[in-house]
């Protein structure tokens, strides 16, 4: 099989059935997903498919038909993305195991919405969960992204 993971193109011998996130951290060590829950609620494995934030834990890896983007490739090897950058100057994470997701569902939401409310910031990161509470960080650091995001060029 044959999948492209942060722009590298990568050939795997897996069953078809094996979720995307055992795929990408245990036969292509990219380890920035993490391993939450297991059934799609907790967002801790979240990366893009085609753009799309999905949960890697439950999307089996025949399933997927598009690009794969990860946390490691997200940003370009000399700078982060504008919502790695917001989540520092926030300092939203605390022991960190669930930015990640958070991250990528947070720059999903901003792909499709360049504007978000309070409530859409809530329902985009509703499925993401953060043991620490962070979420009024969180929140910040997706309306400072926005700003930034506004005076740059579509």
């Amino acid at each position: 099989m044959r999948l492209i993971v942060n722009g590298k193109t990568h050939e795997v011998d897996v069953e078809d059935e094996m979720p995307l996130l055992w795929v990408l951290r245990d036969m292509l060590g990219v380890t920035g997903p993490k391993y939450g829950c297991g059934i799609a609620s907790c967002g801790a494995c979240t990366v893009h498919v085609g753009g799309e934030p999905v949960r890697s834990c439950s999307l089996p890896v025949g399933d997927v038909k598009a690009d794969v983007t990860t946390i490691e490739g997200l940003g370009t090897p000399t700078a982060l993305h504008v919502v790695q950058r917001a989540w520092v100057e926030h300092q939203v994470a605390q022991c960190g195991y669930c930015q990640s997701g958070q991250i990528m569902s947070a720059a999903a939401l901003l792909s499709a919405n360049g504007n978000p409310s309070d409530d859409d910031i809530d329902e985009a990161m509703s499925g993401n969960l953060c043991r620490c509470g962070t979420y009024p960080r969180i929140r910040a650091a997706i309306k400072t992204a926005a700003r930034e995001l506004k005076g740059r060029p579509t």
